[in-house]
């Protein structure tokens, strides 16, 4: 197979200028939740770390959520690919002279067909990158290490103009995967995050709102804080709801986002996690600009509702990346 480079400038009409805000604010939690717990910058890792196999099981953690901090670069290969014997050595020395500018994750297709089904590959060689959670096409089939390096230089300048992710710390010396953070210490929020619940408990979602955006402001990666204010923002906006409404307005009007953003959220408040999740990635695959930019946003308020560890939130993840790539 010819390789067929797949160009980065559409990066920037893909990752609309939103969801780069989000996830360099995200990256930049992240350091500022490290910083706080005293471990200082995160902990180096080894060069061997730079480079590994990854699974569906493993995916949403290896991947997914490691994109959230560093390039992840995807190479699509299997044993019987020839190409794939060419072109994965050169990846995986590249990944190591880069330095933790990216990370290279290798997948086989035989072993993984779910995975190769959702990137929607055709033929192998195939290399994706996965940045602040966004999957894109780089390039498939093997391709001369000069244009392999030009598109990475792309990718990595990508990464750090548009979403902050300057990559990871390497120690030569380093051996194996870094030891794992010590647990944080209890922070000075407990009182104000007990006074949310209460806020819950007694109906004031204003109160509890405001209670989670206060210990925010202070600690934007407080993880206890940014999920009580996901589930209290959720239950404000149905609170006022007419559910048979919702409903009919769901039904009649797919292509309509508002629809079927609040038929979502009465979904999700309902129990419903997998149709709410489902309505909405139908929805993105029939929206475009903004509507979908205002679906897509709201899809990823709901993951953080049910929590990232959720599987019905990998899936749709996943099927997420297939209606925006």
């Amino acid at each position: 197979m010819q390789p067929r480079n797949m160009s980065m400038s559409g990066v920037v009409d893909l990752a609309a200028v939103k969801a780069a805000q989000e996830a360099k604010a995200k990256a930049e939690q992240a350091r500022a939740e490290a910083a706080r717990q005293g471990g200082g910058a995160p902990a180096a890792v080894s060069p061997a770390s730079l480079v590994f196999d990854v699974d569906e099981a493993g995916f949403e953690n290896e991947v997914l959520q490691r994109s959230a901090e560093v390039p992840v670069v995807i190479d699509f290969w299997a044993e019987w690919c020839e190409p794939c014997k060419q072109l994965g050595p050169l990846l995986e020395r590249l990944a190591v002279e880069y330095n933790g500018r990216f990370l290279l994750a290798k997948v086989d297709v035989d072993a993984n067909q779910m995975l190769m089904q959702q990137f929607g590959i055709q033929g192998i060689p195939a290399v994706f990158a996965v940045v602040a959670g966004q999957a894109l096409p780089l390039f498939q089939g093997a391709a001369p290490e000069s244009q392999i390096r030009g598109t990475l230089d792309q990718l990595v300048q990508v990464a750090e103009e548009r979403f902050g992710l300057t990559g990871i710390q390497v120690d030569p010396n380093a051996q194996g995967a870094p030891a794992a953070p010590a647990e944080a210490p209890a922070g000075p929020y407990d009182a104000i995050l007990e006074a949310a619940v209460q806020a819950l408990d007694a109906g004031d979602l204003g109160g509890a709102v405001q209670a989670y955006k206060n210990v925010l402001s202070d600690d934007p990666a407080n993880t206890e804080a940014k999920l009580g204010l996901a589930q209290a923002q959720l239950l404000q906006r149905v609170e006022g709801m007419d559910p048979n409404q919702v409903r009919q307005d769901g039904a009649e009007k797919p292509a309509d986002p508002a629809a079927q953003i609040a038929a979502a959220d009465l979904d999700l408040v309902g129990g419903h996690v997998e149709d709410a999740f489902g309505r909405l990635v139908e929805t993105v695959k029939r929206t475009f600009g903004d509507d979908r930019e205002a679906v897509r946003v709201r899809l990823l308020e709901l993951f953080e509702v049910v929590g990232a560890d959720d599987p019905r939130v990998a899936k749709a993840r996943s099927a997420l990346a297939r209606a925006l790539f």
